[in-house]
């Protein structure tokens, strides 16, 4: 299945071409500004414990590549570890069953959905 175009990164003036919202190199960027000024004290003390990064790091050499893309017959290396069902709506914070692998893109795809965007 064809892929969408690469677009301009989305960060002030950046001209490199990316498949999300932003290139690699200003995506972290953003990302610690959300964690640092965005993020709720729960998720903030939750995604830094020791026990999730143990976890994450576990699912992640269990299942390196995306869910997602391996349903859609892809190969794309796994980058992030999402709960499938969210914490905030009763979802197992520690239980591995409630955890998926998934590439920036799904993970970007899923959040939109959770929140009722997509």
């Amino acid at each position: 299945m064809p892929r969408k175009p690469k677009r301009p990164c989305s960060y002030p003036g950046c001209a490199d071409l990316t498949d999300g919202q932003y290139c690699d190199r200003h995506q972290k960027e953003e990302y610690k500004k959300y964690n640092r000024f965005k993020r709720d004290e729960f998720s903030k003390r939750f995604y830094n414990s020791p026990q999730w990064q143990r976890l994450r790091k576990q699912k992640l050499a269990i299942n390196p590549l995306c869910e997602h893309c391996e349903r859609e017959g892809k190969v794309t290396l796994a980058t992030v570890v999402d709960h499938i069902v969210p914490i905030k709506e009763g979802g197992a914070a520690l239980d591995i069953n409630n955890l998926q692998s998934l590439c920036r893109y799904h993970d970007d795809v899923k959040g939109l959905k959770d929140r009722g965007m997509a």
